[in-house]
């Protein structure tokens, strides 16, 4: 039963896989060219199609509850509902971070890699949205400001990419920068997955013998205003990503 189990297991993953890029296809060519049509205002259309793809994101997880991939414990949600303007930050173990934080989180912007920008199955989601592109590292900083002033939250790992099991984290200035520069505080959340799975190492089908269980909890506000009293902002970055990097490491282990 357990082998049968581990086999359906991976089969429901490899269709999930499937539903998340077809889906994104279909959003791509329904219901986002629909609200370009209706929605003159283009603010108001990014942020109704950021509000769609919140929406779409929270059917997605609860489809991997149904078909048993996943147990989800987000405990996290109540407070990401209730954020305007913050930054939200994480550590990153599993591929599905982002689309869990996404789900949870009605008016989240976030950044991304400038490749998806030309992935077939993520390009009109990514465009309709507005999600800000990492390709030029000072418009990055203004684009993460500007969204943050409109009262989105912003969802950044500060490690940049997720996470290798067993290694120390690295953090990214990337965080520190749009922090201060944007004037904005850091929602401080912690992401386990154990048993671990679908990690940076793993391909997809690399399933683990028990369903893994996907925690999303809520740490504390930090505060930045101190670290921009300092001498000069390149001096700031630093001392704030090391005590983040600090921070989390003591929370995770």
């Amino acid at each position: 039963m357990q082998r049968l189990n581990h086999w359906y297991r991976i089969l429901a993953t490899g269709f999930c896989f499937v539903a998340f890029g077809v889906g994104g296809v279909l959003l791509s060519l329904t219901v986002l060219p629909l609200q370009r049509l209706m929605i003159r205002d283009t603010e108001q259309r990014k942020c109704r199609a950021r509000h769609t793809v919140h929406l779409t994101f929270r059917s997605f997880i609860k489809l991997m509850q149904w078909v048993g991939i996943f147990n989800f414990d987000f405990t996290a949600e109540q407070t990401l509902r209730q954020a305007r303007g913050q930054i939200i930050i994480a550590n990153h173990p599993c591929l599905i971070d982002v689309v869990a934080l996404i789900s949870m989180t009605p008016n989240a912007d976030c950044v991304v890699k400038a490749q998806l920008f030309r992935n077939p199955f993520m390009r009109g989601v990514i465009s309709s949205t507005g999600y800000i592109s990492n390709a030029d590292p000072d418009q990055l900083l203004d684009d993460c400001a500007a969204s943050l002033a409109q009262g989105n939250n912003l969802i950044i790992f500060p490690e940049g990419t997720r996470s290798k099991p067993g290694q120390p984290l690295q953090f990214q200035r990337g965080a520190a920068n749009i922090a201060l520069r944007s004037n904005s505080d850091y929602l401080a959340l912690r992401i386990s997955c154990q048993p671990s799975t679908l990690t940076k190492e793993e391909q997809w089908y690399n399933v683990p013998k028990r369903k893994p269980t996907l925690a999303i909890h809520f740490i504390k506000p930090i505060a930045v205003q101190s670290y921009r009293n300092l001498s000069s902002p390149s001096l700031a970055a630093r001392q704030l990503t090391r005590d983040l990097q600090d921070f989390y490491q003591q929370v995770l282990h």
